[in-house]
C-alpha cells in the first residue's frame, strides 16, 4: 500500500542523530550505496549505515579526495561518478552490477544548491541535472540490483527548498524564463520529491520502496559559496561565522541532518509505507503556508507521473513493471 502522508510520532526529535537512529540496527549482509558519501550529510550518512554492519559503497566526484575523507572509517568502497555525465552514469552502474548482485539501500544524496547557471553536455539546466535527472539514470540503470535484494530502500534527498519552487514541467530548462539559482534548486528538490512518489508507485509491488527528505538546515562545505548576506538572511551563522544550531528551528549538524535518511532507509516504522517526503525521522505533514512540511504539489501524483515520463524520453530509459 501507499504510504499516508501523515506523522506516525516516532519519538525522534529534531536533535536526533543518525548514529542514534541506526544505534539498534543490525545491517549485516546488506548493502548500501551513498552517492555525495565522502562530505556532509552523505559522509554522516554512510558512517552510520557502515557501523551498524552494512556493506557500504560511496560514488564520488573526486575519487581521491573521497577516499582521504574516509579514512578511518573501514570497509568503505569509493566509486567514481559524475550524475551530470550520462556515460559515467552508465559506466558506473555497469560496473556496479558487476561487482555487486544486490543493492538493498540506495541513498540519493549527491547534489548542488543555489549555483549560477550552467548546463550539462546535453544542455540541462545543472541543478536539474545533478540533483535529480542523473539519479533517476542512476536508479533505472540499478533496478535489477535494488529488486534482487527483495526488500530494498531508496532515499532521495529533497529539501525545504522545494518551497521556493515547483516543477516548471513547460520550462524545466529555463530556456524561457530568467535563470534564478534559488528557483533553479528548489525545482530540483521538488523534483526529487515527486520522484520519491513515481518509483515508489512502479516498486512497492516489487520490495522497492521510495522516500524523499528532508534533512535540515545543515551548513557544509557544499554551499560556503553562497555570500554572507545570503546566510544572514537565513540566520544561519554566528557572528564568528560558525554555524548556528538550533535543531527545533531546523539548523542541524550534519550528523543530526542525516537522521532522517538513516531513519528512512532502516525504520520498520516504513515497511508499509512509501512515496511520502519525510523530515526529523517522521513523515511530515502538508503544509501550504507552515515553514515545516511538504506543499501539496511535491507529492501530487499526477505531476509525479508527468515527470518520470519526461524523464523516460530525456534520458531514454524506463522501468517497466509486468
Amino acid at each position: 500500500m501507499q504510504g499516508v502522508q501523515q506523522p506516525l510520532l516516532t519519538g525522534f526529535g529534531a536533535a536526533a542523530s543518525a548514529m542514534e537512529v541506526a544505534r539498534a540496527l543490525d545491517l549485516t549482509g546488506r548493502v548500501a550505496l551513498v552517492t555525495g558519501g565522502s562530505s556532509g550529510l552523505g559522509l554522516e550518512t554512510a558512517r552510520a549505515l557502515r557501523m551498524s554492519g552494512a556493506s557500504v559503497h560511496v560514488s564520488a566526484l573526486d575519487p581521491v579526495a573521497a577516499r582521504t575523507a574516509l579514512n578511518g572509517i573501514s570497509g568503505i568502497e569509493v566509486w567514481p561518478l559524475d550524475l551530470a555525465d550520462q556515460a559515467s552514469v552508465k559506466a558506473f552502474a555497469k560496473t556496479f552490477l558487476e561487482h555487486q548482485g544486490r543493492l538493498d539501500i540506495l541513498v540519493l544524496n549527491a547534489g548542488i544548491m543555489a549555483q549560477p547557471l550552467f548546463r550539462d553536455k546535453r544542455g540541462r539546466e545543472g541543478h536539474f541535472s545533478i540533483n535529480y535527472l542523473g539519479h533517476y539514470e542512476l536508479t533505472v540503470r540499478l533496478w535489477p540490483a535494488l529488486l534482487a535484494a527483495g526488500k530494498s530502500r531508496v532515499v532521495i534527498l529533497s529539501s525545504r527548498g522545494h518551497q521556493m519552487s515547483d516543477v516548471d514541467l513547460e520550462d524545466i530548462d529555463f530556456a524561457r524564463r530568467p535563470y534564478d539559482k534559488w528557483m533553479a534548486y528548489g525545482q530540483s528538490k521538488t523534483a526529487n520529491a515527486l520522484f520519491a512518489v513515481s518509483l515508489d508507485r512502479r516498486g512497492r509491488g516489487h520490495g522497492v520502496r521510495a522516500f524523499s527528505v528532508h534533512p535540515g538546515m545543515i551548513v557544509t562545505p557544499g554551499i560556503r559559496h553562497l555570500s554572507r548576506s545570503e546566510f544572514d538572511a537565513f540566520g544561519a551563522l554566528e557572528a564568528d561565522g560558525t554555524p548556528v544550531i538550533d535543531p527545533t528551528m531546523d539548523k542541524k549538524t550534519p550528523e543530526q541532518g542525516a537522521a532522517t535518511s538513516v531513519w528512512c532507509a532502516t525504520s520498520p516504522a516504513l515497511s508499509s509505507s512509501g512515496g511520502v517526503y519525510c523530515e526529523n525521522c517522521d513523515i511530515a505533514s502538508v503544509q501550504t503556508d507552515s515553514p515545516f512540511g511538504v506543499r501539496p504539489y511535491a507529492i501530487d501524483p499526477q505531476r509525479a507521473e508527468i515527470l518520470w515520463q519526461m524523464s523516460a524520453m530525456l534520458t531514454g530509459l524506463d522501468i517497466v513493471i509486468t
